[in-house]
């Protein structure tokens, strides 16, 4: 790691590779174009340390836990052949290695726990830390609370379309995590987000995203318990836990992310079987109206029948369900993953 490009050189040949080899990333250059600047580079400056080609490169920075792993949908539970070509194949970035990381630099290890030292708890809404979801959480989970260096994460996905043509049939869905940890000008930023899977198209995974997650949630059980991780800003090792707080998405992600149908007679995945919808039968689809349930009690549009749907709302705001009365209403519900006749993934 402190092996010198140069004699004199203010770059290690690893802080050289990796920014070489960011470059490369952030530019989208083929191999083979990238070993041919290596072979330049190594003409014009024979006296540094320089890779001889991209593998050799690749092979240097390998322990820095940039890998992925793919993942296809063409074995059965056995590991036999299903099909030459998978359905699909996933790229899968493993999260452990780089929660690992953050702790490994003393500046990164600082920022994951600004929450704790620097934040100003004053009453005001700043940071995450200072909501009820946050508070809630940790007077539930005290052990967990209890160190800092905890790790909250955010989790985001939708799908795209990675060729920028609309009426292109391609949906790629990428799953984002976003550290929470970290001083709000820092963890919303581009360069903090961590790629945890990218699943191609051409078509989205719809439903079937729980299959895709597996991978990831695996590692979240892992990371519930706890990993070793040392700590370099207080030279020790430590038990990292991290728990998921919050998802990001739109309401039809939030359909395939929560389980809970956004369509139909029960949109609202707030107002469950109390959700105030009404069919359409000309336009063949449900509307959703008692939006006037949340006004005041006494507030003029209650009363207004004309302006409305010809009635008068009395009804008060429907209740919130908490977790633990929709887990009652699902403990008794066999789930199937995946479509009929796929095979499952390996």
């Amino acid at each position: 790691m402190n092996e010198e490009l140069y004699e004199g050189s203010k770059y290690s040949k690893l802080s050289f590779c990796i920014r070489l080899f960011h470059l490369k990333c952030l530019g989208g250059w083929t191999g083979n174009s990238f070993t041919m600047l290596l072979e330049f580079l190594r003409e014009m400056f024979p006296f540094a340390k320089i890779p001889q080609s991209c593998q050799d490169m690749k092979r240097l920075i390998k322990d820095l836990g940039l890998s992925s792993n793919t993942e296809d949908v063409n074995t059965d539970e056995g590991g036999a052949q299903l099909r030459k070509k998978p359905v699909k194949v996933l790229r899968y970035f493993p999260l452990i290695p780089r929660l690992q990381r953050l702790f490994m630099s003393s500046k990164t290890a600082e920022s994951m726990t600004w929450h704790n030292d620097q934040r100003t708890d004053d009453g005001l809404l700043r940071h995450p830390a200072d909501s009820l979801a946050w508070k809630s959480f940790d007077s539930k989970f005290p052990s967990f609370a209890s160190d800092p260096r905890n790790v909250r994460l955010g989790l985001a996905a939708d799908g795209f379309n990675p060729f920028k043509i609309m009426s292109t049939s391609y949906s790629t869905w990428p799953v984002v995590l976003v550290p929470y940890n970290l001083p709000p000008w820092i963890c919303m930023k581009q360069s903090s987000f961590i790629l945890s899977m990218i699943i191609p198209g051409e078509k989205g995974p719809g439903n079937d995203i729980d299959i895709y997650l597996q991978p990831l949630i695996e590692e979240l059980k892992q990371l519930w318990s706890g990993v070793e991780t040392y700590d370099v800003l207080r030279k020790e090792n430590f038990n990292l836990r991290v728990a998921l707080l919050w998802t990001i998405n739109d309401f039809p992600a939030y359909a395939n992310l929560s389980g809970w149908s956004t369509k139909g007679r029960y949109a609202c995945p707030c107002c469950a079987a109390q959700t105030c919808s009404k069919w359409l039968y000309n336009g063949k689809k449900f509307s959703y109206m008692g939006h006037r349930r949340w006004l005041d009690e006494n507030h003029k549009f209650r009363f207004q029948k004309t302006l409305f749907d010809g009635t008068e709302e009395y009804r008060g705001a429907p209740e919130q369900i908490v977790g633990s009365e929709i887990l009652f209403m699902l403990k008794d519900i066999n789930f199937s993953y995946g479509k009929m006749n796929q095979p499952p993934i390996t």
